[in-house]
């Protein structure tokens, strides 16, 4: 039986927090609309954005308000929220203060403008997620890394039962051959298969999963307008039309150093397992093998990666998996999904449940 294990012990380039969040009681709904004016001679002219402003949308748009803040710390002001169970409360309090970046500004004009922007994102596709809604990912709320907003394209379901396939960039044709092989077996099982979209091992889980018929989300690390890897665009477009693209960036966020390793402690804490085909010692999939660890998910590890020195290491932890061959993948798959979510580290959750 695996041990979950959770460490204080945080990717340096994510926000450290060390609390375990629970939703706030704030109602929650997607109640909006754009209105255009209607009178004479006005007939199929834009006019400006009406948004209904509900509790729910009030909420989101005052999240969305604190967030644009300059060298805000993401994670401190969902934490600021929880505590008082309110964004627009932790807006109030901030906005209008000398020593605060929102002196000249009112609470209603940044809702409003925060609330038009969402309304935007929504006429473009994009689903618009904050942490204390409804449609948010449980199993995110079980991580310290938990980004407040999350950004998506698809089909966004509430119990996915997921399995992240992760490793190089640069990888081998055996590398390639056995990340098809995992995403195949694990879509032939019914298990979504999560990756991030990067070249390499990545874009070989994602493309098996759809040949084989199954479910594949891709958590990338720009915003969910860009394109990166640029000879990704068609498959993040067919992943957006048959499974769901996941990013907890705005929207129009180019790609950076940082964004790449919060994305991997995203795609573990979205996934109850990690698999990692092939991966250097300064990688990525290293990266997320570890927070895996810390978010009590189990890993698993194939003979390739078991080539690296740090993969042989990894081995002894409690949690890891070493897998030759698709027949003892299926072994630690199918052990690892039947644990219950105690077993998962979501203990705090009971509406989350593998099924």
């Amino acid at each position: 039986m695996i041990r979950s294990i959770v460490t204080a012990d945080s990717l340096a380039l994510t926000p450290d927090i060390g609390r375990t969040y629970v939703r706030p009681m704030i109602p929650v709904g997607n109640s909006h609309q754009r209105q255009r004016p209607g009178g004479p001679g006005q007939e199929g002219r834009p006019g400006p954005t009406i948004v209904r402003m509900d509790t729910a949308m009030t909420e989101r748009a005052a999240l969305v308000a604190l967030l644009r803040r300059p060298r805000v710390n993401w994670s401190e002001t969902a934490l600021d929220i929880q505590d008082n169970g309110s964004a627009k409360a932790v807006l109030d309090r901030t906005v209008g203060h000398s020593d605060t970046l929102f002196p000249d500004d009112s609470t209603t004009d940044l809702i409003d403008a925060a609330a038009t922007e969402i309304v935007g994102w929504q006429a473009d596709g994009i689903g618009v997620h904050a942490f204390f809604d409804a449609t948010y990912p449980a199993q995110l709320l079980g991580i310290r890394e938990m980004p407040p907003l999350l950004f998506s394209r698809g089909d966004l379901r509430l119990h996915d039962r997921a399995v992240a396939v992760v490793g190089s960039r640069r990888a081998s044709a055996d590398g390639l051959r056995i990340a098809r092989a995992v995403a195949t077996t694990l879509a032939g099982r019914g298990v979504t298969v999560v990756s991030g979209l990067a070249s390499g091992i990545d874009t070989a889980a994602h493309s098996a999963a759809l040949e084989a018929g199954g479910r594949t989300v891709a958590v990338i690390g720009t915003g969910i307008r860009r394109y990166y890897p640029p000879d990704n665009r068609r498959l993040q477009d067919h992943i957006a039309d048959v499974g769901l693209l996941i990013s907890q960036f705005w929207p129009d966020a180019p790609p950076s150093r940082q964004s790449f390793p919060m994305r991997n402690a995203v795609m573990s804490g979205y996934a109850v397992a990690t698999v990692v085909v092939e991966a250097g010692e300064t990688s990525g999939a290293r990266i997320q093998a570890r927070l895996a660890l810390q978010h009590g998910r189990p890993v698993v590890l194939t003979s390739q990666v078991m080539r690296c020195d740090w993969a042989r290491a990894f081995a002894e932890n409690p949690g890891v998996y070493v897998v030759h061959g698709t027949a003892q993948l299926l072994e630690a798959v199918d052990d690892i999904l039947s644990y219950q979510p105690t077993e998962a580290g979501l203990e705090n959750f009971p509406d989350f449940a593998l099924r």
